[in-house]
């Protein structure tokens, strides 16, 4: 009895441990082939904006996977950000939503995703957030993945 207590209590633990240390799949290798998006990206950036700002914070040209995906949201004026209105967008033909797939690391002052699983290449990802005020903000960015 003592002995089937144990095993399971490994087993138990076993499991545990392999679910807390997996990665999150950003970008599948399917998403990865397809292809670019056709002419220049758009990115409304006219006048003086009180809007939200999206920072990302790069620790280098190139990192491998995987790697940490973090931004910074700064709201103005005394508004919020509001972190149910972060849309991340994978820009391809077609584009690919990676909401669902962010959403658990996303707050307020931004996002914070630990192993962020890409495969090898460059990757242009758009952001775009709103405030409490209902202001837009958008930041795209390009990550580059080297090869293992």
């Amino acid at each position: 009895m003592m002995t089937r207590i144990l095993l399971l209590g490994l087993v138990a633990a076993g499991l545990l441990f392999s679910g807390a240390s997996r990665a999150t799949q950003l970008i599948t290798e399917e998403e990865a082939k397809l292809p670019p998006p056709k002419g220049a990206v758009a990115a409304d950036r006219r006048g003086i904006l009180r809007g939200p700002k999206v920072e990302f914070v790069s620790t280098g040209d190139s990192v491998s996977s995987p790697m940490r995906l973090q931004l910074r949201f700064e709201s103005f004026g005394g508004a919020k950000i509001d972190p149910d209105s972060v849309k991340v967008t994978f820009l391809r033909t077609p584009n690919v939503d990676l909401t669902p797939r962010v959403k658990p690391f996303v707050r307020a002052d931004g996002i914070n995703m630990q192993d962020a699983e890409l495969p090898p290449g460059d990757y242009t990802v758009r952001v775009d957030i709103k405030d409490s005020d209902g202001r837009p903000g958008t930041a795209i960015f390009t990550l580059k993945v080297a090869p293992k």
